[in-house]
């Protein structure tokens, strides 16, 4: 059975992005977004349980948004107002029933992603 899991590096200050809020939406054929999910890291910068599982998972395109600034002014970090990243979508698309894992590593300044295992 397919699922779909995360993992949020603060690379700014080396360590996991713990309390970090996200959400996953799937993208519909219109182009819209449907809010499937809303989680927040834990103290390992992961979700607690996948974002999707079982008969949740449905392969189609997705965007998980995760609220990078939020998460950085509570950490204490000097950031412009506004900040130059905010909100980090990220848009991906799964193919069929195994492991996605959609790790981001993120700093008030960059990020990146890939698929992860």
């Amino acid at each position: 059975m397919g699922r779909l899991t995360t993992h949020v590096l603060d690379t700014a200050h080396g360590r996991p992005a713990r309390g970090m809020a996200l959400a996953l939406y799937r993208i519909l054929a219109d182009g819209n977004r449907q809010l499937v999910a809303e989680r927040r890291t834990n103290a390992d910068g992961r979700c607690d349980e996948p974002l999707l599982q079982g008969g949740e998972f449905q392969a189609g395109r997705y965007e998980i948004l995760f609220q990078a600034g939020a998460y950085f002014r509570e950490v204490g970090s000097d950031l412009p107002d506004p900040p130059f990243l905010d909100e980090v979508p990220l848009r991906f698309a799964m193919a069929d029933d195994s492991h996605y894992h959609v790790p981001l590593l993120v700093s008030p300044w960059a990020y990146s992603t890939y698929r992860g295992s």
